[in-house]
């Protein structure tokens, strides 16, 4: 607890709310006391020798004296290892039943008295004590597990484990969930605990909302991913490794997993960037795809009805595209269940139907916790269906909301997710789009940060039975599910927007994240590129932070924290961040960045059908087509949007120009049209009206077409003007090719749309721009504007 903590823990006690929640934590520790025994005495255990094995398809079987280890290479490349008979199921992380094992891979004998499992990506090596080697086909080693070591209570109980690996010198580490200290991963301590810190956390914090157990590791060997599919609570330990100079050793890498519980299983993804995010969406699930309103700008108000209409007004007024609307929660509301009441928005139907006329759309705040007073309807029905998590001894466990004492439904329980997705498509029929799940850690209020259940809780968990230890990192995305099922269910024909500020391995399935309540101050600004970067190589590439005004940010810090927001997959601003608090000036500023990302929505709407097919982020790192370029590596500040956009946000004060790290190749101020060459750091205006943004040459961006005709209705309410889907084409360097893809949405619905291809060229002193198709090229329909020609 920090001084911020006491304070606010000296000002809460005296209150009737304090008492709640001190009456909560004696609750919390009551009932892990009871319902968690110490463990007692330890017995280590390491697995021995080899003794034998068995071949299987795609591996095998390999015994040791005091464990097995299952191995399974599968038809895509991705390598399954389960130790004491663990297996792919159940998992909450995979999208469905295992890929099928690779027929041409078996278990063979290797030196030394071990094995191996020869594929064509890659060689899995077993030694005869249990070390794991993953190698490139050419014998490079890319990961080495050491022998992994469990501590058994005498008495019974689960067994907590460790396994150590090895990595190459040169490796940087990126990952682990939304982290507000990365990208990259240095030396330290990371947590495996969905937490709520305090509101405003920074780059010092951890662990944040959500963790995960996914690694993304890049060398100049090769690029992996591994995932250790374990949902209890752990602690990854990362210590980079060291290149020894003239004629010193290299000292590896090394990270350790430790966990409290649960099995010893993980999975490793080998290839390019791309490949082994493509591998991995196949492996936990396609990306949910968002509904076009989606990649607009958002807005977020905590009043009623007439809070809703004076800031669309607002909006139209000072000429702000706006997409939609969220309302309730917020950083210190806890927000109320789908079926609470909603007297601030008495004609709420009429409401959202006046809004989607103006092209904006209503989004709710729900959080987990139920009121548990006797008037409660929902309390009442949920509780005698018994549809609340419970203790050892089977009584409700209790919790304090904003509103007071609380329960929280068990989404692990299909029964529960199947009731709360009735709930929430009631929502959805009532007149709202789409849901923002807030406070689904689960968190249970109080003066303290990182409060929630009990440790004993007891979970049904798919019916095996467990208890909060296990259920708890995957509580966020079992709500996510129950709540996406139940919109689809409502209304099957469009597609759900779900953000959750929780969630663990495969939440992309139901939707994106939300990054929290990141600090308004500068350190915010670089705690959430970390955050967006982390969940996209983790596989969620719908994210984004806030833009937020709740600690009086100046008008320059609320600038480039929109420019930032700006390029990033969710855009919202909160109603203390509205650019018209800051006066006329700032608003035209505002105004145009928010044109600007209007003007890049097919682009975003490209980008979202890509990271749906192929599991591609939308925001990704400078190396993410030069992996092997090591200044790239070491880059946290400029990230790509796609492949076609390199943004370098403004992260310090008072600063108008900033150097820029580019990756190889021909890029253009996007403002001025000045080209820059490639690998190497260059130094571009940055100007407190923009941020600098470079096009790679010969690039082709699908775009809004300027000259387009303004749209009545929906785009005039909101603000926004409405033109035709056009190309931005960017010269090509000499004797070099570009192109690029465009994806036409469908519409809200899920129809398959056709991804076109376009090339570009020099010939003749003239940029040349062809569809490419089957039969060959042809000519380009639309607008086509060539910019970067000399």
């Amino acid at each position: 607890m920090d001084g911020r903590d006491l304070v606010r823990a000296v000002t809460t006690l005296g209150t009737a709310q304090g008492l709640r929640v001190m009456r909560s934590a004696w609750r919390r520790h009551r009932a892990d006391a009871a319902g968690l025994p110490p463990r007692g005495a330890e017995r280590a255990r390491v697995p021995g020798p080899a003794e034998g094995a068995e071949p299987l398809p795609g591996g095998g079987t390999v015994r040791f004296a005091r464990s097995e280890l299952h191995i399974i290479v599968t038809v895509g490349g991705a390598v399954f290892r389960g130790w004491d008979g663990a297996r792919p199921e159940p998992s909450y992380a995979l999208a469905g039943p295992p890929p099928e094992p690779d027929p041409r891979a078996g278990l063979e004998p290797d030196k030394d008295g071990g094995w191996q499992v020869v594929s064509e990506r890659l060689t899995v090596a077993v030694s005869r004590h249990g070390a794991v080697e993953i190698r490139t086909p050419g014998g490079v080693v890319l990961r080495r597990d050491l022998p992994p070591r469990w501590w058994e209570p005498v008495e019974g109980g689960p067994a907590r484990w460790v396994q150590r690996s090895e990595i190459a010198a040169d490796a940087r580490l990126f990952g682990l969930g939304g982290r507000a200290s990365g990208p990259r991963l240095r030396d330290g301590t990371y947590r495996l605990w969905n937490t709520a810190p305090r509101a405003g956390f920074g780059p010092g914090d951890d662990p944040l909302h959500i963790t995960m157990p996914v690694q993304t590791v890049v060398a100049d060997a090769g690029c992996h991913l591994a995932f250790h599919d374990n949902t209890w609570d752990g602690r990854v330990i990362v210590r980079e490794g060291r290149e020894g100079a003239g004629s010193g050793h290299d000292r590896p890498g090394t990270v350790e997993v430790r966990m409290d519980g649960g099995p010893l299983r993980s999975w490793v993804l080998v290839g390019p960037p791309a490949r082994v995010l493509g591998g991995w969406a196949q492996l936990t699930g396609a990306p949910a795809l968002p509904p076009s309103w989606a990649l607009g700008p958002q807005h977020v108000r905590p009043g009623g009805e007439e809070d809703v209409r004076r800031a669309v007004d607002a909006h139209r007024e000072h000429g702000l595209p706006l997409s939609a609307v969220h309302v309730g929660g917020g950083p210190r509301r806890a927000p109320a269940g789908p079926a609470a009441d909603l007297e601030g928005f008495p004609r709420l139907s009429a409401l959202a139907k006046d809004l989607r006329n103006d092209g904006v759309r209503l989004v709710r705040a729900v959080g987990p916790a139920v009121g548990a007073g006797p008037k409660e309807a929902l309390y009442g029905h949920g509780s005698a269906a018994g549809l609340f998590v419970r203790d050892a001894g089977g009584a409700e466990v209790r919790g304090v909301s904003g509103r007071g004492d609380c329960v929280f439904p068990d989404f692990t329980d299909p029964r529960v997710r199947e009731w709360w997705g009735e709930l929430s498509g009631q929502g959805a029929s009532e007149g709202f789009a789409g849901m923002w799940l807030d406070g689904n850690e689960p968190v249970s209020c109080t003066v303290f940060a990182g409060a929630t259940l009990p440790r004993s809780s007891r979970h049904v968990l798919e019916g095996r039975g467990g208890d909060h230890r296990e259920a708890h990192n995957v509580y966020g995305l079992a709500m996510a599910r129950a709540a996406y099922e139940g919109m689809r269910g409502v209304f099957p024909e469009e597609r759900p927007f779900v953000v959750s500020r929780s969630g663990w391995a495969g939440m992309q399935r139901y939707g994106g994240a939300w990054a929290g309540d990141v600090t308004a101050g500068w350190p915010g600004l670089r705690a959430s590129l970390s955050l967006v970067l982390g969940l996209g190589l983790c596989g969620v590439p719908y994210s984004g932070p806030d833009v937020d005004g709740d600690d009086g940010p100046s008008a320059e810090l609320f600038l480039r924290r929109l420019q930032l927001s700006s390029y990033m997959p969710l855009l919202r601003m909160r109603a203390s961040a509205s650019p018209w608090v800051y006066g006329p000036e700032v608003t035209a500023q505002a105004r145009a960045v928010l044109v600007e990302r209007r003007r890049l929505g097919p682009y975003f709407m490209t980008l979202a059908h890509l990271a749906r097919l192929a599991g591609a982020p939308y925001v990704r790192p400078l190396w993410w087509r030069s992996p092997g370029d090591r200044a790239l590596r070491d880059c946290e500040d400029a990230f790509l949007l796609g492949d076609s956009l390199l943004v370098a946000p403004v992260l310090e004060p008072g600063a108008d120009r900033r150097a820029v790290r580019l990756p190889r190749g021909r890029w253009y101020d996007t403002h001025s049209g000045r080209p820059y060459d490639g690998p190497g750091q260059v130094l571009v205006d940055a100007p407190l009206s923009r941020i600098p943004v470079l096009a790679r040459a010969g690039a082709v961006i699908p775009v809004l077409d300027d000259d387009g005709g303004a749209q009545g209705g929906a785009s005039q309410a909101a603000g926004t003007r409405t033109g035709r889907v056009g190309l931005e084409v960017w010269a090509p360097a000499a004797g070099r090719r570009g192109g690029g893809l465009m994806v036409r949405d469908a519409g809200e619905g899920w129809a398959e749309p056709e991804i076109e291809r376009y090339t570009s060229r020099l010939a003749g002193g003239r940029v040349v721009v062809e569809r490419a198709t089957d039969d060959g090229q042809s000519a380009v329909e639309g607008p086509v504007r060539v910019r970067g020609l000399e």
